[in-house]
């Protein structure tokens, strides 16, 4: 069996430190900014970043309608803090109008744990990880609701901050920051259990 290919989202955001990541992991990656490029991704990671710009960026590229296209086709994706949001079906105290890539039926609070100053790390338990995750929450936003196909992974500040449902993973703080790369490995084992691209 051949090694997948992970996109990541390349409009905006901490783009290099996931590429590092799944350097790390040997597994081969590509920066997405292109309908093409996407079509070559068997899963794909949503950075952190601006939520609001990364739309803008991805309606500029053409691409927001076939990442929705892909998503809902079955495409694995893992969004993490901006890309949760642009992950998310519902968002609260977003910009009027704000749009999403949707797929994942939760609603989240964009900002929720505050400001750039409010920033802060925090060991959390995640659902199938042995030993504590850091997390490292910058802006971040957390789970308001889940509906009922959405697993809870990790909580924080008595909201989800980490969640599940089939092919979609999402996350509200920064797995790509530090040495840690095992919810990348998570997402990689829903990549793999993913039905082939194409």
């Amino acid at each position: 069996m051949t090694s997948p290919t992970i996109g990541v989202l390349a409009l905006q955001g901490d783009v290099r430190e996931h590429l590092h990541a799944l350097a790390g992991l040997g597994v081969e990656a590509l920066t997405v900014r292109r309908p093409a490029e996407l079509e070559r991704c068997d899963g794909l990671i949503l950075p952190g970043g601006e939520s609001t710009t990364m739309i803008k960026l991805a309606r500029a590229f053409e691409l927001l309608e076939p990442l929705r296209e892909r998503i809902r086709g079955g495409l694995p994706a893992f969004g993490t803090c901006a890309g949760m949001i642009l992950l998310a079906d519902r968002v609260v105290d977003g910009i009027e109008g704000q749009e999403t890539v949707g797929g994942l039926d939760v609603t989240v609070r964009r900002n929720a744990f505050g400001r750039q100053v409010d920033s802060f790390e925090d060991d959390i338990d995640v659902v199938g990880l042995d030993e504590p995750v850091h997390a490292v929450f910058i802006r971040a936003p957390w789970v308001e609701e889940v509906g009922p196909g959405v697993e809870v992974l990790a909580s924080a500040a008595g909201h989800p901050v980490a969640v599940r449902q089939g092919h979609l993973m999402a996350t509200s703080f920064h797995p790509e920051v530090g040495r840690d790369d095992r919810l990348h490995r998570l997402f990689l084992e829903l990549v793999g259990a993913a039905p082939a691209a194409g």
